[in-house]
């Protein structure tokens, strides 16, 4: 596939050729375009409104501005709430915080994760007694 191709392609799924794009050399340009499609555009196992509002959180997270406008617009795009989406920073928030706390604090990794299986262990027996 030549460039030509791979605009024409783009051209038909957002009207235009992003710019981020067209920096792409042309020995990866199809490779790229073949990887965004297949996980940005494409169905998944994890649906697209999803997989936008967990790209909202890694950019919260990695502090992109490129990244939040992207998926915030295409979480819209989706079908995501602005509730949504700001529980998703909140996540990313929460999850960066903690990160930051159990790091700085150096707290022994192996007791973390036997206590993090503990706990979904005996979440699982109290849904099972629910149930």
């Amino acid at each position: 596939m030549n460039r030509e191709r791979v605009y024409a392609e783009m051209k038909e799924i957002f009207g235009l050729v992003p710019s981020f794009f067209k920096q792409i050399p042309d020995a990866t340009l199809e490779h790229e375009w073949k990887l965004f499609k297949a996980i940005e555009i494409d169905d998944t196992s994890i649906p697209n409104k999803y997989k936008e509002l967990i790209g909202i959180a890694i950019s919260a997270a990695t502090r992109c501005k490129y990244c939040t406008v992207f998926h915030t617009e295409m979480a819209k795009l989706n079908g995501a709430t602005d509730k949504e989406i700001e529980e998703a920073v909140h996540y990313a928030k929460l999850s960066a915080g903690w990160s930051a706390y159990v790091n700085g604090m150096q707290v022994d990794y192996e007791q973390f994760k036997d206590e993090v299986r503990q706990a979904c262990e005996f979440a699982k027996h109290r849904q099972r007694k629910a149930a």
